[in-house]
């Protein structure tokens, strides 16, 4: 069958009535995480996975899955739309890929050209979000048949390589986040081993041999994390908002925006297909390209709309892309993929080149899905601008009781258990200290969720080798795989190291 084919059985999924309904609770829910500084997509999709786990009890497993996975999807890319949202009126981005957008949008705001500069965002979003899916379709199940031809070497080298692409990316300092990768994997050891049948680190708790939940550590470091942080540090919005008149962009805004939109998509896309680059690095790219092919430089940072419509359809285009690794491979690009990821293995739906034969309704069904997603986006996001920029004002005396009931309520419905109750709010306390010291928690959870599939494939091909560790440097896909793993997360070092150098040798 073509791909074409693969789609057209993923939209009879997708055109399901419930999945329908749960694609638009998904963007609508999306665009209002966006939209709310400081919650962000990861503390969005983690916050909704036990509400899915609730909705769609009633289902068979496979199209329990599916519409679950539909709906955290969109949430996924629903905030990349609405976060431009409190960038352009409040100089505020909803989240860290918006950061470009305040650079231009809150200028245009200013002038007011609002409407403008959140609609063009709105469209530039849209196309990426056309464009990055038809990558997507082209380029899934090529991808899922050479992964195929994988063995154990082969996945511990890849899972590796996912593992130092988001680690060496995350957060201001590198030696933070490998420290939370190693953290993370600590963590994934906890519970009976599945090969020995050993106990391990459990002190003799019944409560731990089945491991720490996933779910429980997700809620609690983002989204508990971040209403602590709220509380705790007293943040409030000072930032009046701008008013939106026209929403409608003129013909030239147009004019001026179609070229910058499709480097944007196509940027984005190929940067969010890299393991660990992510939207925020898309966005700069964008920034950064668009100020190079204007034939006014000068005007960027003074309300160009070439600087909003370029760095939203790259944040919108990479969330697409990163869809690539997760489903075709198994590898989280991101931190809010390692989340999806962590939802589809508590449905039994292992990501990765098996996917799209063993799970076809939950892989083409999402794919289909995000079609309709997008074009939910830009039907809400047009005309009901005006509607999502209120929902900046709602009151942190509102938002915050929300939060910390949905987290609670969502983790006992799904896990019966008061421990995993403490644990929550024991990784909310933790989510907090390590946001304000620096400490980037996406590898945390990303080496979690990986650990022990790293784990597991190890001891596959050390079986096969009989104890020969070689098996994994003379495999050349695995070699080859390692070695990029390896620069990843040496380039970086050596790159500041010889920063450091040229700096001491013009102070001499």
């Amino acid at each position: 069958m073509s791909a074409l084919n693969f789609l057209f059985d993923g939209f009879l999924v997708a055109f399901q009535w419930h999945n329908i309904l749960f694609a638009f609770v998904g963007v609508l829910i999306g665009t209002a995480v966006g939209v709310l500084p400081g919650i962000g997509p990861m503390s969005g999709v983690a916050l909704l996975i036990p509400v899915t786990a609730t909705l769609t009890g009633g289902l068979p497993p496979e199209s329990a899955a599916a519409s679950s996975i539909i709906l955290l999807a969109g949430v996924y890319y629903g905030a990349m739309y609405g976060g431009s949202t409190t960038s352009i009126l409040l100089n505020t981005p909803g989240e860290s890929s918006s950061v470009v957008t305040t650079l231009d949008g809150y200028q245009m705001a200013q002038q007011g050209r609002a409407g403008a500069a959140l609609s063009i965002a709105a469209i530039g979003s849209f196309v990426a979000g056309i464009i990055s899916l038809i990558g997507l379709v082209l380029l899934a199940k090529p991808l899922s048949n050479v992964a195929l031809e994988f063995g154990p070497a082969e996945y511990f080298s890849l899972m590796l390589l996912g593992l130092a692409a988001v680690s060496g990316l995350a957060g201001k300092s590198m030696t933070k986040a490998l420290m939370m990768t190693v953290f993370g994997l600590m963590l994934g050891t906890i519970g009976i081993d599945a090969v020995s049948g050993i106990a391990r680190f459990t002190y003799d708790l019944p409560i731990l041999y089945s491991g720490l939940e996933f779910l429980t550590i997700a809620v609690g470091l983002f989204a508990l994390g971040e209403v602590f942080k709220t509380i705790l540090e007293r943040e409030h919005e000072d930032g009046a908002i701008a008013k939106i008149s026209r929403i409608l962009p003129t013909r030239q805004d147009m004019k001026d925006s179609t070229a910058p939109i499709l480097r944007g998509s196509f940027l984005g896309f190929f940067i969010g297909v890299l393991p660990g680059a992510g939207a925020t690095l898309a966005s700069f790219f964008s920034y950064i390209a668009e100020k190079k092919f204007s034939k006014f430089p000068e005007k960027f940072g003074t309300g160009a709309i070439a600087g909003v419509a370029g760095p939203e359809s790259a944040n919108n285009a990479a969330s697409g892309g990163a869809m690539i690794p997760l489903l075709t491979l198994g590898i989280p690009g991101s931190g809010t993929t390692a989340i999806l990821m962590g939802a589809l293995i508590m449905y039994n739906v292992q990501p990765g080149p098996l996917l799209f034969n063993d799970h076809p309704e939950v892989a083409w069904g999402l794919i289909a899905s995000m079609f309709i997603g997008n074009l939910m986006l830009l039907v809400l996001n047009m005309p009901l601008v005006k509607v999502f920029a209120k929902i900046i004002q709602t009151p942190k005396r509102y938002l915050l009781p929300i939060i910390v009931a949905i987290s609670f309520f969502g983790v006992y419905a799904v896990q019966y258990t008061t421990f995993d109750l403490y644990l929550l709010l024991a990784c909310g306390v933790l989510g907090y200290l390590l946001t304000r010291n620096d400490f980037p928690v996406a590898p945390l959870v990303l080496a979690l969720v990986l650990g022990p599939m790293i784990e597991n494939n190890m001891r596959r091909a050390l079986t096969i080798s009989n104890g020969d560790f070689s098996i994994f440097v003379t495999k050349p896909l695995s070699l080859a795989l390692l070695l990029i793993a390896a620069a990843w997360l040496l380039v970086p070092l050596l790159l500041k190291f010889k920063g450091r150098a040229i700096v001491v040798n013009e102070e001499d």
